[in-house]
């Protein structure tokens, strides 16, 4: 065997995380497939609210704002109420739905085509920075037991990202299916970027959609309003994570079992390891990224560089990381 037949002998293939296929839907490989296809057939009700986004999107962020809406600024008090009444329904099934209590909000990560649809629920979309969606999506990843990805690379995770190959499937699949709709009455399309840069206005937006009475109660009472940023905030949010897993022990395992949610907490990423993928990689997701974004600055993530090159560096990157 020469030397270079050695050396191609030894190169390791790339890792991929566990997942499954059901229908022809990538979806985490210890979910349930069944509870999965039950919760495809759910039926909404007139009163329900769906938060919808492909994941590492703010998802648990804006779960958080609207109970505390509901509440009237108060927080979950455990992780059994968050779980039951903000149910994961890809992995709770319909059931969780049917069962929840209401005010409440169901979450979803699929694309609009999928989606349980109704006229009379109501549905948030949550869109993010894609390339900071793939750095938090890799890092959840990488992070949970359950995908048996622990030291799985980067570069690989991204190249199962632009091609739609991760579970939940494409990114752009899901931001533009969504994105059609989002003059719709029923749904309220917003970003990340956006809920970060001015916090009130946009939690009051949500409120408004949730209903005129819900925006009217923070707009006459400004502590409840200051108490629902500060209790959906990632300061509040990371402060009490600890605590709340603590008690993960004592919900029902049908819940809970294999939920990527769970152990990979929040995290509150600036594009960072994007840059470390690679390039020839790098310069299709721009492009395609750029094709979506042209004419949309309005989104708040139009950010990227108009020279892909430039996004290309090894240098260092400051991350925030707040919890896991």
């Amino acid at each position: 065997m020469s030397a270079s037949q050695e050396d191609t002998s030894k190169v390791q293939k790339p890792k991929i995380p566990f997942y499954q296929d059901v229908d022809g839907f990538r979806i985490p490989g210890l979910f349930s497939a069944e509870t999965y296809k039950s919760a495809l057939g759910y039926k909404p009700r007139p009163d329900d609210l769906f938060i919808v986004t492909y994941p590492k999107c703010g998802t648990t962020w804006v779960q958080n704002i609207v109970a505390c809406i509901f509440r009237d600024g108060k927080p979950f008090q455990s992780a059994m109420e968050f779980f039951t009444e903000t149910p994961f329904l890809e992995m709770t099934g319909a059931q969780a739905a049917e069962n929840m209590k209401r005010p409440g909000a169901i979450k979803f990560h699929l694309p609009y085509h999928m989606t349980p649809q109704s006229p009379d629920a109501k549905y948030i979309f949550v869109a993010r920075n894609p390339k900071d969606c793939c750095v938090s999506f890799y890092h959840h990843t990488e992070g949970i037991p359950g995908y048996i990805f622990e030291g799985g690379e980067f570069d690989d995770f991204f190249e199962l990202f632009i091609n739609g190959e991760v579970d939940f499937g494409d990114y752009f699949d899901t931001l533009l299916s969504w994105y059609e709709h989002r003059n719709d009455p029923n749904v309220l399309f917003i970003t990340y970027e956006q809920l970060q840069k001015d916090t009130k206005n946009n939690v009051l937006k949500i409120a408004e959609f949730l209903g005129p009475q819900y925006k009217e109660k923070l707009v006459k009472d400004e502590k409840i309003l200051n108490d629902v940023i500060l209790h959906s905030s990632f300061k509040f949010m990371k402060e009490h994570l600890n605590k709340h897993l603590q008690e993960l022990d004592k919900i029902p395992k049908e819940v809970i079992v294999n939920n990527p949610e769970v152990p990979a907490g929040i995290r509150k990423l600036f594009s960072s390891d994007f840059k470390m993928a690679k390039k020839d990689s790098q310069t299709t997701f721009v492009r395609k990224e750029s094709s979506f974004i042209k004419g949309n600055e309005q989104l708040g993530f139009a950010i990227i560089s108009p020279n892909p090159d430039e996004l290309m560096g090894e240098e260092d990157f400051d991350k925030e990381e707040l919890y896991r």
